[in-house]
């Protein structure tokens, strides 16, 4: 299996390597090597409140009670969410928890296990 970056258009995982390029079937851009080390070193690591950087599939624990919109009981602080997805925006962690179902998280609230 290769090791070979997403398109930074599409995020598509099926690129190719195209001579010295990398290409897209998906959306058809073509870019360098260099383009992709630079945008994979501009995307910033997220951290957990211990500051551990955290990965997809992680298992974490709540490190305060939390608020549920919606819901008229917390989160309470050391519950455990398995496989975790990182995602783009404010809340950069997308999870499922028993009892609550479909989340979206704050690492800042959260230590890695």
């Amino acid at each position: 299996m290769s090791n070979l970056p997403n398109c930074p258009e599409c995020d598509s995982e099926y690129t190719y390597e195209d001579g010295l390029m990398f290409a897209c079937p998906m959306c058809g851009h073509e870019w360098s090597q260099d383009e992709s080390e630079e945008v994979m070193e501009a995307k910033p690591a997220v951290k957990d409140a211990n500051g551990n950087v955290l990965m997809d599939g992680d298992t974490v624990t709540l490190v305060k009670d939390l608020k549920v919109k919606g819901s008229s009981t917390p989160l309470k602080q050391g519950t455990k969410v398995k496989n975790i997805a990182l995602v783009d925006g404010d809340h950069n962690i997308d999870c499922k928890i028993d009892g609550f179902g479909g989340m979206k998280l704050k690492s800042e609230f959260v230590k890695k296990i």
